[in-house]
């Protein structure tokens, strides 16, 4: 199979044959993540496999409660890392360089960062299609950006580290198999713009809240009456988003604090 069609049959794989991955599988999946691109060649990303069933048990819990984290045969989590930089950069004689120079100290700011974060996202997506090409499945746990605190303590992260995105990753039983995948609602004309952004018109929401319901019948959440306000009331200012963004905040401010 080829790369496009492994992307075209991609999907959320959250329940997982009780089979165990061999350490020879595990390395293809590593190696092939090693081969994303990085910006500037500098791996700005570390990755921790979490094998110790206490601690999938506990980030059940500290990732809203998602049964699947506790029973994922491969865990990995992929972290902003622009910490072993600094700690690069200082054993190899930066602050002699810096006298010598009549430099300042630097001290990783914003740009930074993004950087990391890109990089481990890339990393994790360039894991994803590799377990795929070797017959596993994989889903994304975003939810490792709350709880930053927890998280923090639980993995002994260093300061300028920071948990992005977490992979289950394992054999899909049958049903996860078949299981049909999910629609994507926003059409081509929606995200791919020409030259500069545009927003879509309101005939365009209301065309494509007519399809959903003509296609899929979707149930929406008590009070809600398309998609928009279904999510609105599931996802956007639901109790996780909230602490998310408090967790996030937290995240900035430890990075960029003194």
């Amino acid at each position: 199979m080829n790369c496009l069609d492994l992307i075209m049959k991609r999907k959320s794989v959250r329940v997982y044959e009780e089979k165990e991955i061999p350490i020879e599988v595990k390395d293809k999946i590593l190696a092939a993540t090693f081969q994303a691109p990085t910006a500037g060649n500098m791996m700005m990303y570390s990755i921790i496999e979490i094998d110790d069933q206490s601690i999938k048990d506990k980030l059940v819990k500290t990732c809203d409660n998602q049964g699947m984290i506790g029973k994922a045969p491969l865990l990995l989590l992929f972290l902003a890392d622009f910490q072993r930089w600094m700690d690069y950069i200082e054993a190899s004689g930066v602050k002699d360089f810096n006298k010598e120079n009549n430099f300042e100290e630097y001290i990783p700011k914003e740009g930074d960062m993004f950087l990391a974060i890109n990089d481990a996202l890339i990393a994790a997506q360039t894991a994803v299609l590799a377990t795929e090409d070797l017959g596993l499945g994989s889903c994304y746990i975003g939810d490792i950006m709350e709880n930053f605190e927890i998280h923090k303590e639980l993995f002994n992260l260093p300061k300028y580290t920071l948990p992005i995105t977490m992979l289950c990753i394992g054999y899909p039983t049958e049903q996860q198999k078949n299981r049909t995948m999910r629609r994507r609602y926003f059409s081509k004309d929606m995200i791919v713009h020409k030259n500069s952004y545009r927003k879509p018109s309101v005939e365009e929401f209301k065309a494509m809240d007519k399809k959903i319901v003509e296609k899929d019948s979707p149930v929406f959440l008590p009070g809600c009456h398309n998609q928009a306000i279904h999510m609105y009331k599931r996802k956007i200012t639901s109790d996780f988003m909230s602490e998310m963004n408090r967790s996030v905040k937290a995240m900035i401010d430890s990075w960029m604090e003194d």
